[in-house]
């Protein structure tokens, strides 16, 4: 898939600030905290108010932080596990901020309720696909598979936004559309996955033995 692939190239191009970072103090929740908050307020007040190219914009590169965190909590020797919850959640706060701004603008001044629906469902469905992976983690299993991700979710939607924005008609409707039906695919290539590897029964918990009364 497109972000493991493009993972070593970017590495390799962030590490001069990754370097300056780690020796600066700042840490990777800091950079998670940023990216989160900025991508957030990108969204809520630019895109969600009809500044769909600077806001796309903006999004962007709060969302390239999104890239630093892991490479620096490396740099810094390794990551924490409130880290890495911290940085899903954020993940996942950033993409409904998106997709919810989407929503509001075009049910609003942008007037067009066919790109309200189709943004509510992606939404819907992106949460689907980070659900199943986590709950399947959860329970033992693997379910890193699919041909939509976070990162394919990412640049449709803000290229469709940010092309919509510059004046190209039917940009956001086409990238919001090949969204959806990535996104379904990836759902069912994950519950597929599932299905295969889970067929074992949950394990049980032991009987509690009943209490016999004190004498």
């Amino acid at each position: 898939m497109l972000g493991i692939n493009a993972r070593p190239k970017v590495a390799k191009v962030l590490s001069p600030v990754v370097t300056r970072l780690a020796r600066s103090g700042i840490t990777p929740d800091m950079v998670t905290l940023t990216g989160t908050l900025g991508s957030i307020a990108a969204a809520v007040f630019l895109i969600g108010t009809g500044h769909l190219f600077w806001g796309a914009f903006a999004v962007t590169l709060f969302v390239l932080l999104d890239m630093l965190d892991g490479a620096l909590a490396r740099a810094r020797g390794g990551g924490s596990l409130f880290g890495a919850v911290l940085d899903s959640t954020g993940d996942r706060a950033s993409d409904a901020a998106i997709f919810a701004s989407l929503a509001w603008w075009f049910s609003g001044g942008g007037d067009n309720r066919l790109l309200v629906l189709l943004a509510l469902i992606c939404l819907v469905l992106g949460v689907l696909t980070s659900y199943v992976k986590a709950r399947a983690e959860g329970v033992g299993l693997s379910a890193d598979v699919g041909i939509v991700e976070r990162t394919e979710r990412l640049i449709l939607v803000l290229v469709g936004t940010g092309f919509l924005g510059l004046g190209v008609p039917y940009a956001l409707h086409v990238a919001l559309w090949l969204l959806l039906v990535g996104s379904a695919i990836t759902v069912g290539q994950r519950f597929v996955a599932v299905h295969r590897a889970g067929r074992r029964p949950l394990p049980t918990a032991d009987p509690v033995p009943p209490t016999t009364p004190a004498p």
